[in-house]
């Protein structure tokens, strides 16, 4: 009897540690809850909570709901710059998209064929990645100068010293020449994310169509595209968010004013005028409140309809 209650009792101990050992696996979740929600869920909930109520300096006044929404929609100069911001943030996606993804997919298409040197050329396209973007934006403000930038000497030395342009001092060129270099600095991760997708598709595939006797566009058209469309997906996601998050590129090129004339002015920018500038004066906490949540749900709408999008073009295999 003492042994079989010594044997119960050592059971029960058992299955007391392991119980305990379940509930403390919890406890290495709690760093990363603790960060999310301190980085992530309260600086949502409380620009939110910060949007509905008026301001007086950093004192929150009454609660006045939409008010806030209602105004920088509605009241000028908010409503200009918004749209004005809004629309650029949509040229920085249209033009991204054709600058980084159709030519990172591309050339990713060639570095995953028989290409040598395939491992180099990953390499070569990643290193823009690893630069800083206030680096990046300094270097390349040099370069487009246009007293002393390499650019404008370079066409001025080969006879086309037309083309010399104020780059960054012209409004039609000011906001192309940000997007093309923010472009070329995230291109190298594009291109790895598209190589990892054609990688994932299997050769037996493209065997199966060689001996239906496809070739050539039909393969890419009807077999790689397809088959790469959760790589395609991807990518076009990041690009949308971060077009319209774009700030530091045009933050560190044109500083806070997205000059000249407002002409390279996005939505992150005005935002953070809004927020630590002086527009708005005392009320700027809750409108630049109202537009963070608007970009809050502009990008998570957009993101949303695009996997719904992606997801019924996607081929499974």
């Amino acid at each position: 009897m003492k042994d079989g209650s010594a044997i119960a009792a050592t059971r029960d101990s058992r299955r007391k540690k392991i119980k305990l050992a379940k509930h403390l696996v919890h406890l290495f979740l709690l760093p990363a809850l603790v960060f999310y929600v301190g980085f992530m869920v309260y600086p949502i909930a409380s620009a939110l909570l910060n949007s509905l109520f008026a301001w007086n300096g950093l004192v929150r006044g009454q609660f006045i709901g939409l008010d806030n929404f209602i105004r920088l929609f509605t009241e000028s100069p908010h409503k200009e710059t918004l749209y004005n911001a809004f629309w650029h943030n949509v040229f920085f996606f249209l033009v991204a998209v054709p600058a980084k993804l159709i030519v990172a997919y591309s050339l990713a298409l060639v570095i995953h064929s028989k290409l040598k040197g395939k491992e180099f050329f990953k390499t070569v396209f990643f290193l823009p990645n690893l630069l800083s973007v206030i680096v990046v934006g300094f270097l390349f403000s040099l370069i487009l100068n246009p007293t002393y930038g390499a650019l404008n000497t370079a066409l001025k030395a080969i006879g086309l010293a037309d083309w010399a342009n104020p780059w960054l001092g012209e409004p039609a060129t000011a906001l192309l020449s940000i997007v093309l270099i923010d472009s070329w600095h995230a291109f190298g991760f594009a291109v790895l994310v598209f190589l990892v997708g054609l990688q994932s598709i299997s050769g037996e595939i493209y065997d199966a169509a060689k001996i239906d006797r496809a070739t050539g566009w039909i393969l890419l058209f009807r077999i790689t595209i397809p088959l790469s469309m959760p790589s395609i997906m991807i990518m076009t996601i990041l690009t949308f968010i971060s077009s319209f998050e774009s700030f530091e590129m045009i933050y560190a090129m044109q500083g806070t004013s997205g000059g000249p004339y407002y002409s390279t002015d996005v939505l992150a920018l005005y935002f953070y005028r809004l927020m630590f500038g002086s527009v708005g004066g005392g009320e700027s906490i809750g409108l630049g409140s109202a537009l963070a949540v608007v970009l809050l749900l502009l990008i998570a709408g957009a993101t949303a309809a695009s996997l719904f999008f992606f997801r019924s073009k996607k081929v499974d295999y």
